[in-house]
């Protein structure tokens, strides 16, 4: 006999503030002498101190928890997703997992809590994750604990596939500019000044709406930058800064460009662009970042027998797989499935928010999909929040039920582009609307 399926709210969201990431210099990142796993048990520790305690929620009434880590190496292992809890002083009995889809790693936790809850499986889960750009790098130059298997790119080997395209793919940036150079080749009515523009509006909105953020941050201590001895409670987030068009503008390009022959090769990217440099830049992109999120979750008639009030309905979701040398596409795939499941269009979402790996992304999403500005990332983006990799597609979906909230709306998706080639979108539902 087929089980029925469950209703599953988020009934509370919070997270850490983001820090900014020095992977060559730890102490000038505020949370420097903190490891991630750690920064996972502070939020958790003060969670249940705090905003849980208030809902009568406690650790034993967590039947799993689910964690997200893009970097799960060196000091960031986590024993099958254990150890932080242990951190914490959870129960023996809470089960775990731990979770790498790289940025929508948090979110896969979220997703697999919500099928366990859904399912009949389970009453109550926490969906969250952690990452620290600063002690645990993305960058092989900090981070010996990596080592990709290269055999892909040898032609000599029988593992090779020259169409993914790998050394594109291991770079983020490269990823950025291919995808920018595809898409302009395709005829999108996109520059790089629209880049900017939207890395403006975000470290400009992050700012403006500082005190809307602090909702959803829990503090914890840290230390003052370049200073480990001298400590403090972080309580916002560390990158964003107010930024001109004209400043933005003026940063160094850190792409390359690949001159596409089936697009008219270099002479028409110079023509286009003006230069022959790239156009992803420090002002288009996300920081690095560390910080921890967590959602919980609950099945509805649980909620409501305990008198606990939903920030969200979970509606649907979907995952895509994409060519990994221009993984930003993959939150156009992901969302349409995730749409296609909830019987829903993109005209139908009230609010989204587009993570901002890259702005080329985010606008590469919005033209497939026809979204107007005006409904994306309306608080602030990633590209100024901050986007500590393995925790972010918690932070989405977190800040988009609070903004649906706050507007009265009914339906948010929140999405993202995965390191790798893929893509992963929630779409929520306030049931208050």
């Amino acid at each position: 006999m087929a089980k029925e399926l469950k209703d599953v709210w988020v009934v509370d969201y919070h997270r850490t503030a983001f820090s900014r990431s020095r992977p060559g210099a730890p102490e000038r990142d505020v949370f420097g002498d903190l490891r991630g796993d750690e920064i996972f048990a502070e939020l958790m520790l003060k969670l249940f101190d705090g905003p849980l305690a208030d809902k009568g929620i406690t650790m034993d009434d967590v039947d799993e928890a689910l964690l997200g880590c893009a970097m799960g190496v060196w000091e960031n292992w986590s024993y099958g997703g254990r150890g932080p809890l242990f951190l914490a002083g959870f129960p023996m009995k809470i089960a775990a997992q731990f979770i790498d889809r790289a940025c929508g790693s948090a979110g896969t936790g979220l997703v697999n809590g919500f099928l366990a809850i859904q399912t009949g499986n389970y009453k109550c889960a926490i969906g969250g994750g952690f990452e620290h750009m600063s002690r645990v790098a993305l960058d092989p130059k900090y981070n010996q604990h990596i080592k990709p298997n290269l055999l892909i790119a040898n032609k000599k080997s029988k593992y090779y596939h020259p169409e993914y395209d790998i050394m594109t793919a291991l770079s983020m940036i490269q990823t950025a500019q291919k995808l920018y150079e595809e898409e302009i080749g395709d005829g999108a009515d996109l520059t790089k000044e629209d880049l900017d523009k939207l890395g403006v509006r975000s470290h400009n909105l992050t700012v403006d709406n500082y005190e809307w953020l602090k909702g959803e941050i829990i503090p914890i201590e840290g230390h003052v930058e370049g200073n480990p001895e001298e400590k403090i409670m972080v309580d916002r987030d560390m990158a964003a800064r107010k930024s001109t068009l004209e400043q933005v503008s003026q940063l160094r390009r850190i792409s390359r460009p690949y001159f596409l022959k089936k697009y008219g090769g270099k002479q028409a990217y110079i023509e286009r662009e003006g230069t022959k440099d790239g156009v992803i830049t420090a002002g288009n992109s996300s920081p690095l970042n560390a910080g921890a999120t967590s959602a919980i979750l609950m099945e509805a008639k649980e909620a409501e027998k305990r008198g606990i009030n939903p920030l969200c309905r979970i509606v649907s979701y979907g995952v895509a797989g994409v060519d990994p040398s221009v993984m930003g596409r993959g939150p156009v795939p992901a969302t349409r499935n995730a749409l296609a499941a909830a019987n829903l269009t993109a005209d139908d979402i009230d609010f989204w928010e587009i993570n901002e790996a890259f702005t080329v992304v985010t606008l590469n999403c919005m033209h497939k999909l026809g979204i107007p500005e005006e409904k994306v990332n309306i608080m602030g983006g990633s590209s100024a929040i901050g986007h500590p990799l393995g925790a972010t597609m918690v932070r989405l979906p977190g800040t988009l039920a609070r903004i649906l909230k706050d507007k009265k709306a009914k339906y948010g998706c929140a999405n993202a582009c995965c390191g790798g080639g893929q893509g992963i979108a929630v779409i929520i539902e306030n049931i208050d609307a």
